[in-house]
């Protein structure tokens, strides 16, 4: 069975561009707590906010989906679950929930970990939440012409108990020795939780749960109020990349981590990046709300959409954005672009 060297690996991908990106992490991270205590009512709706994108998101690459009126009400719980897309969509709502609220109390241990997988199955009728996968899968991917390649082959059925309980062992010896960044053993584990596989499903998504426990844990909490689950939708391809790049002679224990670890961090520092962007439109809150949506079109050279705006100012209802946006397309200020969901505004060139 493969073994985990954490110590052995992490020395070997201590890159210059990994090293900048875990200086800049801690820069941010540095300033955190002065953005949380800014105007706690507003970062109150930016954490209502990326609940939603995040259970969104993180769902969708899945391609598990559903309207974004059932997904706000679902995540609310405002609404029962309908169909198995929905099922699982609140499933994941509890998880997160339940690592936003206990993180510090969550362990990372074989049976933690199955009672979250329990939970992501909490709506739904299958019996498999909250255990190992009972036969062997596979990782597939699917090319242009719709022909299926096995991309990976995970650990078998047979070895995977033993396996995340050796997983679960070594990552939590290397984070007590504290002989390297947790920045550093975080996408490491991550990567080698999803070549294990060790579901029959929903490991992409408790990858990605489980990421954003060890981050909190490690006490980089940017994550409840920017979306990293979105961050990474948005950069999907990439992801699936890095995934398939770390992978290769991974049961031999000659993978390189370096990529997968590298995209990971990066989807930190945006997240935090994004945070601090907020955080400093939150200096125009005395601005009338239409002065502070026409702001932001002043400091931006590139397009905007809608949700964009509602995510930077949270405390700004959709409707007075919409009127907001009609009056300034009207005074041709801005120009509409496109149509339907796709729809973005940019300012006009004066």
């Amino acid at each position: 069975m493969r073994k985990f060297d954490y110590n052995d690996f992490a020395l070997g991908i201590l890159t210059p561009q990994i090293v900048n990106l875990i200086s800049a992490i801690h820069e941010h991270k540095g300033k955190q707590e002065l953005f949380i205590e800014a105007k706690p009512d507003i970062l109150s709706a930016m954490l209502e906010l990326a609940k939603i994108q995040s259970t969104g998101a993180s769902n969708r690459i899945e391609g598990i989906f559903t309207s974004d009126n059932r997904l706000n009400k679902l995540v609310k719980e405002k609404v029962e679950p309908k169909n198995r897309n929905e099922q699982e969509i609140a499933g994941y709502r509890e998880v997160l929930n339940t690592i936003h609220e206990n993180y510090e109390y969550i362990p990372i241990t074989p049976n933690m970990i199955l009672q979250l997988h329990r939970d992501l199955y909490s709506f739904s009728a299958t019996s498999i939440g909250g255990h190992w996968k009972n036969s062997n899968n596979v990782i597939e991917e699917i090319d242009e012409s719709g022909e299926h390649r096995v991309r990976f082959q995970p650990v078998s059925a047979f070895e995977t108990p033993m396996a995340m309980e050796h997983l679960c062992e070594c990552f939590n010896k290397a984070l007590n020795e504290d002989k390297f960044d947790s920045l550093l053993l975080i996408p490491m584990f991550t990567l080698d939780f999803l070549c294990i596989h060790p579901f029959n499903d929903g490991n992409g998504r408790m990858s990605r749960l489980l990421m954003l426990l060890l981050l909190y844990r490690s006490g980089y909490i940017v994550g409840k109020y920017i979306s990293l689950e979105m961050i990474i939708e948005k950069s999907k391809e990439t992801y699936y990349e890095s995934l398939g790049d770390c992978s290769l002679d991974w049961h031999e224990a000659k993978n390189r981590y370096n990529s997968f670890v590298e995209y990971s961090l990066g989807i930190v520092l945006n997240a935090y990046k994004d945070f601090s962007g907020r955080v400093e439109h939150l200096k125009h809150l005395k601005m009338s709300k239409p002065d502070r949506i026409k702001n932001i079109f002043l400091n931006r050279v590139t397009k905007i959409s809608k949700s964009d705006i509602a995510a930077l100012c949270p405390d700004i209802s959709i409707s007075t954005i919409e009127t907001t946006l009609l009056a300034l397309t009207k005074e041709n200020f801005i120009k509409k672009l496109g149509s339907g969901r796709s729809t973005s505004y940019i300012r006009t060139e004066n």
